[in-house]
């Protein structure tokens, strides 16, 4: 009896996981075409990152990666509105039942866990090649996959989790918020929000500035499912993400989106867009703050063995002792 306990509970986890609040598609099931592995990949293809570290940060086919984690049923993170920048959710209306400053500093949680996760994949890199560059040993087994389950593990695997969270919660934000809607017709009400229209990375987002809460940003209510239920008079999740859409890799091109407010004015592909420009720059960001933190030698030497699947192939520049 606890087996299938068991069972149907991690079915109905996985179910929500797949179709509830999180973000652009992790896996390839379910009406989701795994879109936050095809953002990343298109936004970290200029960095030249080894198949099996890439294949380690955006998952694979029933594979949730690194940047799917926050989406694993056994993560513990489906619920955590900083994780995929939910509840942030507000509109000028009377008697509406959370305010304008609520909204902000749920939004705020998640540009600070955001941040927080981008600052601990900085930490733990210096783990990579300590003071005297000298390369750490691989840490596991070569192509064993990461747990990614939230417990310390080996540098690299900490690093690329790190990184994940990061990404998944910044790409969480452009699905789940109003930022690169086109304003809608008719009438603002739940079920209509506004959208603020732009269609580059919000600074409130970038690490390196210190930009202020954005005009009219709000994301959708998700307190569980039915949305309906959980999320009565207010503006839902349902209504306001971009989460599912075809994207093709080796074109670029980003079909129309699936969901209500995707199929919108084209405000998928502006989401996608956006995220992928985005994660790109949160990845220069990581290694711009490696070398700032560890300098320049040890710092692009900590790049390589972040890069490359196999630690060993990375030396120290001539001329420098290891």
């Amino acid at each position: 009896m606890k087996y299938w306990r068991r069972a149907f509970l991690t079915a109905v986890l996985i179910v929500l996981s797949s179709r509830a609040a999180t973000g652009f598609g992790t896996i390839s099931v379910l009406g989701q075409s795994g879109e936050h592995e095809k953002i990343t990949v298109v936004a970290l293809t200029p960095f030249a990152i080894d198949p099996w570290t890439l294949s380690e940060i955006k998952g694979r086919t029933r594979v949730f990666g690194a940047v799917g984690a926050p989406d694993s049923p056994f993560r513990g993170l489906l619920l955590i509105k900083a994780a995929h920048c939910d509840g942030g959710d507000t509109l000028k209306t009377a008697n509406y039942p959370q305010d304008a400053k609520t909204a902000e500093k749920i939004l705020t949680q998640c540009r600070d866990w955001i941040f927080r996760n981008l600052r601990r994949a900085v930490e733990e890199a210096g783990g990579l090649v300590d003071a005297k560059l000298r390369v750490a040993p691989a840490e596991q087994p070569p192509r064993t996959p990461c747990p990614f389950s939230g417990r310390p593990t080996g540098h690299k695997c900490n690093v690329l989790e790190a990184i994940g969270l990061a990404f998944h919660a910044a790409q969480d934000f452009y699905a789940h918020t109003n930022w690169t809607d086109m304003p809608v017709d008719g009438r603002v009400s739940l079920t209509n929000p506004t959208g603020l229209g732009k269609d580059v990375p919000a600074p409130w987002i970038d690490p390196r500035l210190n930009a202020p809460f954005p005009n009219g940003l709000i994301s959708g209510c998700f307190d569980g499912v039915p949305e309906r239920l959980f999320c009565r008079g207010r503006v839902r999740h349902a209504v306001l993400n971009k989460d599912t859409g075809p994207i093709d890799i080796k074109t670029g091109a980003i079909g129309a989106g699936t969901t209500e407010r995707g199929r919108q004015k084209g405000n998928f592909a502006r989401a996608v867009r956006t995220a992928i420009a985005d994660t790109r720059d949160k990845w220069k960001y990581f290694e711009e703050q490696i070398v700032q933190k560890y300098g320049a030698a040890r710092g692009r030497l900590i790049i390589c063995t972040v890069r490359r699947d196999d630690p060993a192939t990375c030396k120290a520049p001539p001329g420098i002792r290891q």
